[in-house]
């Protein structure tokens, strides 16, 4: 049983199954097998934000059959539509999430692509936020991904696009559209108040 992350080899390649089995405090995700560390708990801007958009998300989803998750949130991403613990490489926990194919939810989680994506940057997360879990989001198919970062108050929202992340904009003062749900709309100043 593994109950310290020093009992890990950081250069090892993990999988679900792996990480199931892990019974240490500190959270942590796995791309592509290789195990990333998540920040301590985050600063009170960050949860500001997380928690301003998800009461907006919650609010307009509410009699939507898309469900709206916060981490930890457990989205497990298959290569090749792999379902065998030991075959996926892949579990993050997105600070919010949305997603409308219900059946990729299951008691572990969700197993497969959320519709949208939601990470809100930390000093320790936000080159992840912006190379790895951008690429690891584009490849697996999240339609929309959008990186918030509380300290600059700024949005950048990305669409999928011939299976590209495009830049839509980058929001630093005015309400944001979401382009997946086109009647949704974000108050950029209830985000950052």
């Amino acid at each position: 049983m593994i109950t310290d992350i020093s009992q890990l080899d950081p250069k090892g390649t993990y999988t679900y199954a792996d990480y199931l089995k892990w019974q240490f405090d500190e959270s942590v995700e796995l791309i592509k097998g290789k195990l990333y560390r998540m920040s301590p708990a985050p600063k009170r801007k960050h949860q500001d934000a997380s928690v301003n958009l998800e009461f907006a998300l919650l609010k307009y989803f509410e009699d939507k059959s898309c469900k709206v998750y916060d981490a930890p949130f457990d989205v497990r991403l298959p290569v090749q539509n792999r379902k065998n613990p030991n075959q996926i490489y892949t579990v993050v926990q997105p600070d919010i999430c949305v997603i409308c194919d219900l059946k990729k939810l299951d008691d572990d989680g969700c197993l497969g692509a959320p519709d949208w994506v939601i990470e809100i940057t930390s000093p320790r997360t936000a080159k992840n936020d912006f190379n790895e879990k951008y690429n690891l989001y584009e490849e697996a198919g999240v339609r929309e991904y959008w990186i918030v970062q509380p300290k600059e108050k700024a949005v950048n929202v990305y669409t999928l696009e011939d299976g590209q992340y495009a830049l839509v904009d980058v929001y630093e003062s005015t309400d944001i559209p979401c382009r997946i749900f086109p009647d949704l709309i974000v108050s950029h100043e209830r985000i950052f108040q």
